[in-house]
């Protein structure tokens, strides 16, 4: 191959490889614009994990994005016998510094239901 032709596309690889490393920052920056914080979340465990997450004194983010990034200090997981309520509850387990990724949300008063949270 001809000297110059490598060099042409030697040059086409790094110009190509230097557009998708700011592509990639700016898509991360972007990203991180649909974070949202709440002190306090409580999730429904069925025969496996519920998908809603309801969070108490949460920070929302100031967009409407597709996926949210929920960052969760205290999250309350109830652990169900069966998929009936009458059936009571197994056990509660607290988990801390949790991160959820949801689809949506819907906000009432003081309360957030994230929803769409895959377990």
């Amino acid at each position: 191959m001809n000297l110059s032709l490598t060099r042409l596309l030697g040059a086409g690889a790094a110009v190509a490889i230097g557009a998708t490393a700011l592509l990639g920052t700016g898509a991360g920056t972007a990203v991180a614009g649909g974070r949202a914080h709440c002190d306090r979340g409580e999730r429904d465990m069925w025969s496996r994990a519920g998908t809603d997450v309801i969070g108490h004194s949460c920070t929302m983010p100031d967009n409407r994005r597709r996926w949210y990034t929920i960052e969760i200090d205290s999250l309350v997981q109830t652990h169900y016998r069966t998929s009936h309520l009458e059936d009571g509850v197994a056990r509660k387990e607290t988990v801390h510094d949790e991160t959820v990724r949801c689809l949506g949300y819907i906000q009432r008063n003081s309360a957030v239901r994230w929803f769409g949270c895959p377990p």
